[in-house]
Parts: C-alpha cells; sequence; structure tokens
C-alpha cells in the first residue's frame, strides 16, 4: 500500500492522497468507517487512477457527494474515489447546459436559471451531484433527470471514454445503464428552455419551502431511504405500521416524514441497517409488500 501510495504521488503530482481518511466526512449521513487510500481528482487524472488501481488489483469504490449513501462502520477497504470538485465544471452554451459530473445540482440550477433556462428547478433542492444524479435518474416534485439529459459522457473500467444518447442510458425510476455496466460519468449535457428569470426562481423557491416544511433537513440523513413500490408510497406504508419515530441506537424513522431515517447524533451504520431490516420485515408482515433500498451502501 505504501508504495502504491509512492507511486500516486509521483505519477500524479497534483492530486492528494489521503489514507484513512474518515468517510463520515464525505456523507450526508455523517456516518461511516475509514477509507484505506481516498482521492478526489480532475477529469484528466481519472484514467490513470484506474489503471494503477488495476495494475495493483486494488478494489475501486466510485462516490460523488455522498448524499444517497450509507458507509460499513468498519470503512472501504482499497481505493475512493470520489468525483468531486475537481470534475465540477459548468457551462452554458444556448439552451444546452454542460456539467461536470463532481458538480453540485443546486450549483448547475442556479446557473441555468441565471442564463434564464427553466426545466431544472425540481433539481435545485436535491443534495447530490450531476454524476450521482444521472446514474440513479434521481427525481422529485415530478421532474426526472431523464426529462432534461441530452446525452452523458462516461469513463469504462478500462479507462475508454464513450458518449451515451439518452436512449442508451437506459433510464428508469431510479436506475440506468451505468449502474449495470459499472461506467464512471464525467459529464452530461441539459436540454432546457428559455423562461422568465423571476418565473424560474419563484418556483425554486415554493419547492424549497416545500421540503423544509414536509422533510428533516434540520438532521443528517441520506433522504429518501426506501424507493417507491408500485403503486404505494414507502413513507405511508412506514407510517401506516406505526413506525413513525422507530429507533434503533441514534438511527430513527423521521417523525416528520417517515420516509426518511435520520442519524440523531450518533448513529452507526450497524443501528441504520437494523432499522431497515426491521422497517422492511414489519410493513411487509402488515402489507405484503417488500420495500427495497434507495440507498446505496458499501463497505464493510
Amino acid at each position: 500500500m505504501t508504495q502504491l501510495i509512492e507511486k500516486l504521488k509521483k505519477t500524479l503530482p497534483d492530486l492528494t492522497v489521503r489514507t484513512q481518511e474518515p468517510m463520515r466526512q464525505h456523507t450526508t449521513f455523517r456516518i461511516g468507517g475509514e477509507a484505506d487510500i481516498f482521492v478526489s481528482p480532475k477529469a484528466q487524472e481519472l484514467a490513470q487512477l484506474l489503471a494503477m488501481a488495476k495494475e495493483e488489483q486494488l478494489p475501486v469504490t466510485v462516490i460523488g457527494n455522498g448524499s444517497n449513501l450509507l458507509v460499513g462502520d468498519q470503512g472501504v477497504r482499497g481505493m475512493v474515489i470520489e468525483i468531486g470538485s475537481g470534475m465540477a465544471d459548468i457551462r452554458v452554451e444556448g439552451n444546452t447546459v454542460t456539467a461536470g459530473a463532481g458538480a453540485l445540482l443546486s450549483r448547475v440550477a442556479n446557473a441555468a436559471a441565471e442564463a434564464g433556462l427553466g426545466g431544472m428547478e425540481f433539481a435545485a433542492g436535491i443534495p447530490g451531484s450531476i454524476g450521482g444524479a444521472v446514474s440513479m435518474n434521481a427525481g422529485a416534485y415530478g421532474g426526472e433527470m431523464k426529462d432534461i439529459l441530452q446525452k452523458v459522457t462516461v469513463m469504462t473500467a478500462d479507462g475508454s471514454v464513450k458518449t451515451l444518447s439518452l436512449e442508451e442510458l437506459e433510464l428508469g425510476y431510479r436506475h440506468s445503464c451505468i449502474l449495470d455496466k459499472n461506467y464512471i460519468v464525467v459529464e452530461a449535457a441539459i436540454s432546457l428552455f428559455e423562461k422568465p428569470g423571476e418565473e424560474i426562481r419563484s418556483r425554486m423557491a415554493e419547492l424549497a419551502a416545500q421540503r423544509r416544511e414536509k422533510q428533516p433537513l434540520e438532521y443528517p440523513s441520506a433522504g429518501s431511504t426506501f424507493k417507491r413500490p408500485e403503486g404505494y408510497f414507502a413513507g405511508k406504508l412506514i407510517m401506516d405500521a406505526g413506525l413513525r419515530g422507530y429507533r434503533v441506537g441514534d438511527a430513527q424513522v423521521s417523525e416528520k416524514h417517515c420516509g426518511f431515517v435520520i442519524n440523531r447524533g450518533e448513529a452507526t451504520a450497524a443501528d441504520v441497517k437494523k432499522l431497515m431490516e426491521d422497517v422492511r420485515r414489519i410493513v411487509y408482515e402488515q402489507f405484503g409488500v417488500t420495500l427495497e433500498p434507495e440507498v446505496k451502501i458499501i463497505g464493510e
């Protein structure tokens, strides 16, 4: 491991390489053990990183803003690559906004608003990055990424770059081919339309107010914990099962919105996993509906 770190520093001198990095600092849940190696590269460093990790037979885990992520208490073995500020450029050309995978949705939505481009208001309050949003076809308030995406540039596991059309992305509910094929999003082109700035800002403010009113934003969480089952709402099923406020350690089903599991302070990944298992079992016993996790679980 020491030799690899020295090799990384020599080959990519501008790259900051961290060891035993606390992953709780890189997730909105504020939970997780340490990563053996943690890097946040620029786009031009990504292919070399993947090649070196492959050469050393080192496991690679790619994350974004960590807003839909639960990291195990024992951390993550191998290398964690964070697609973040080093890949966060935003360009506006006509009605198209092109954003690096590390750009936060809120920044991209605000850049679109500044340019008088509408259609992305739904995404302004989603606490994720473009890469994660594309990978899971993030959505809120009736809008989804598939409604606005034009094309996406990805990197394959062997370091080659390819561009996928909207059809090739195979976007569905919280799903894309990116997850299936182990691609890494590099950037995305988003098609929007002209709209008065005051209307865009008004809609964004309206949605932000709804979020503050209905979601437990005052606590760390990973957003919606479970996917929406067909014909149901996960939060309502959990509430109707009598699980509002249900708690395991410092992990709790939010009393404000039962679709969220919150960290009341010192929750562990084990607490969250046990709570999720209990919720799934009790909901299934009462309603015959199997809740599928929306939050991604990584590490040990």
